[in-house]
């Protein structure tokens, strides 16, 4: 199962795009203790798109389901995915997945369902997160409201600046604020180089 997306040139997709098993939802909702057989569902819209069947065994956890690519013929799949426990510092122990792909075994929290129609680590499917993908101005912008929440503005880098919060000093404050522009200042240069507008002051 290893090489996935081997000869995909144009770089990563990402890992919001695929269904995900989440070892410590599993953990917290109680469905990793021995002989418990359960089903999981994803929705879109308040509606079911896919499901699975799991049962827990011994340190692996049975995963069973059908899939199709490409309009294809439904194809039934059963097979474990290994579990390991780490101790956790005040107690208890933390759950983790072994990826079930040949050749593999990463110790992950999450196992992502892609194109070959098995769960495997994003590690074997060559997924970058969503913020790996962000444009200099996309991180700009996400950073200047991030400044903008700490002050207790409004969020959104076109939306008019507020006062300085109470009890905040001022030469926090002013730091602040003039980090908040330039971050500003790089988002807009971005937006206009992308749609070729000419923002008076920027070049």
């Amino acid at each position: 199962m290893g090489g996935f997306g081997s000869g995909r040139r144009y770089g990563k997709n990402t890992t919001d795009s695929y269904r995900t098993l989440d070892v410590r939802r599993l953990q917290r909702d109680g469905l990793l203790i021995p002989g418990h057989a359960f089903g999981w569902n994803w929705t879109r819209n308040g509606e079911v798109v896919a499901s699975i069947q799991m049962r827990t065994e011994v340190d692996r956890l049975i995963l069973m389901y059908s899939h199709r690519s490409g309009g294809g013929e439904w194809k039934r799949e059963e097979y474990p995915v290994f579990l390991d426990w780490t101790p956790c510092n005040y107690g208890g122990r933390r759950a983790w997945f072994r990826c079930p792909a040949a050749g593999c075994g990463r110790r992950v929290a999450l196992l992502y369902l892609g194109s070959a129609g098995i769960f495997a680590c994003r590690h074997c499917y060559r997924l970058a997160y969503p913020v790996e993908r962000e444009t200099a101005d996309d991180r700009a912008a996400r950073r200047a409201d991030r400044i903008r929440e700490r002050l207790g503005w409004h969020v959104g880098i076109l939306n008019p600046k507020g006062w300085k919060p109470k009890g905040m000093h001022w030469r926090t404050f002013e730091r602040l604020e003039a980090e908040h522009d330039a971050f500003a200042d790089v988002t807009l240069a971005g937006i206009a180089k992308r749609l070729r507008l000419k923002i008076p002051g920027m070049g």
